[in-house]
């Protein structure tokens, strides 16, 4: 192993020193991504929420519980190695080497800004999606929503107040709780078919499907090294058909499974890239895995194949009428633009502007959902704060990076994709 010696002193300086600044070799890199591992892996001793997913060496992890780093010192020590790193990429010939430094860099500083915040530092909405995520949210009026919910309102024309009137539909396109898990596995089986008629994925590449209670979010990927996930599924929220192939897609197939099996074999395996082994949740890496993950539905059932797989397939599968699927497939694209109300609602509460209630009230006005549910929401909104974004803002970049280099070709699309999902990008990068 690399000698971390001149990276450990500069990360040992409490902002007293101030190191040489030298654009790192390209073998310098390991050092600091090892470091960088180190750092990561104790800020999660600090933040329960802080790591995702480790599937590094054993040896990483006893050294970062060997240092017991205070919250502090791992963000002098991340703002050293930015330090240590600087800015330039000259020294590069290889292009993903280039993306590798700004990725440390990046992450580093993400690092670095968590550690103020759990420090006590308080950031307003948009500076901290800036600080962890490098991303600037777009604002939204209530016009702008205001003009969705009417588009909403001709689709569901009838008597009585909107709200109801959509609760009522929703409800007519409900998985039975006992057909959840067939109509899942059958969605995953598809999305997994259609991922990997265009990716080549890891031979040994498996997950398990497990159902919970109790969690602020809908489902969750948890990646376990060598191409391996255990998908979770929250039973708590009534599970609206369309869902199926959201989350099959979102979390599985080409989601989280696929992107995070993708980098452990293109720059962990293939590379030796150790940063990657780790995963930060507050850091820009989410913007582009939860914006993956999303963009990761159309690519695998583009327009109106969504619509017809699942009449055809999935409504029948789940008791549910065919005949309701065009029309949810109309409402679900309205909705889907209304999910940048949650990054409002989180800004203004977050903020001070809006307090429980209100909050709670604006989701319902939105999101036309339950009271329970927005109460579920919020819970989300107070535990994860601004990352709200990276399902929204995160989706359009991508999306919008793969249409600049593809254009609407699908082969072209999946080689944008897949190239994606297996490099170092970031938030800037995809600008």
């Amino acid at each position: 192993m690399r000698s971390l010696a001149p990276f450990m002193l500069v990360a040992g300086c409490l902002g007293a020193c101030r190191p040489v600044i030298r654009p790192p070799d390209p073998g310098a890199l390991n050092a600091v991504a090892t470091r960088y591992v180190e750092l990561a892996l104790g800020l999660g001793k600090h933040d329960p929420n802080y790591v995702d997913a480790y599937y590094g060496p054993d040896s990483l992890r006893a050294a970062a519980e060997r240092s017991a780093l205070s919250v502090a010192q791992i963000r002098a020590a991340a703002e050293s190695l930015l330090a240590v790193l600087g800015d330039s990429t000259a020294a590069y010939a290889d292009t993903l080497v280039r993306f590798r430094h700004n990725y440390l860099r990046r992450q580093l500083g993400a690092m670095a800004a968590r550690a103020r915040m759990l420090g006590g530092e308080r950031l307003t909405f948009d500076q901290e999606a800036q600080a962890l995520y490098d991303a600037d949210p777009p604002h939204f009026t209530d016009a702008h929503f205001d003009s969705l919910l009417t588009r909403l309102d001709s689709l569901l024309a009838g008597p009585g107040p909107l709200a109801q009137r959509y609760q009522r539909f929703r409800d007519r396109v409900l998985i039975p709780r006992e057909k959840v898990d067939t109509v899942f596995r059958v969605a995953i089986a598809a999305c997994r078919a259609r991922t990997l008629a265009h990716m080549k994925l890891p031979a040994q590449e498996r997950f398990e499907l497990e159902y919970v209670k109790g969690t602020p979010w809908n489902a969750y990927n948890w990646y376990k090294g060598d191409a391996r996930s255990v998908i979770q599924v929250n039973l708590d929220f009534p599970i609206p058909l369309d869902r199926a192939v959201d989350l099959a897609c979102h979390e599985g197939y080409p989601g989280h499974h696929v992107y995070n099996a993708s980098l452990e074999q293109a720059l962990v395996r293939d590379r030796g890239w150790i940063e990657f082994s780790v995963y930060p949740l507050y850091s820009p890496q989410s913007l582009i895995a939860e914006g993956s993950a999303n963009f990761g539905i159309d690519m695998a059932f583009p327009g109106a194949e969504r619509t017809a797989f699942e009449r055809d397939s999935l409504f029948p599968l789940a008791g549910l009428d065919p005949a309701l699927a065009e029309r949810n497939s109309a409402i679900r694209v309205v909705v889907e633009r209304l999910n940048y109300a949650r990054n409002e609602v989180a800004r203004r509460y977050l903020g001070g502007e809006l307090d429980s209630a209100g909050a709670v009230a604006a989701m319902q006005r939105y999101w036309l959902i339950t009271p329970e549910a927005a109460a579920k929401t919020l819970r989300f909104i107070t535990t994860y704060r601004s990352y709200v974004i990276n399902y929204n803002l995160g989706r359009d970049l991508v999306a919008s990076w793969v249409q600049r280099r593809a254009g609407d070709s699908s082969e072209a699309r999946w080689r944008a994709f897949s190239a994606l999902l297996a490099s170092p990008r970031l938030p800037p990068d995809l600008r």
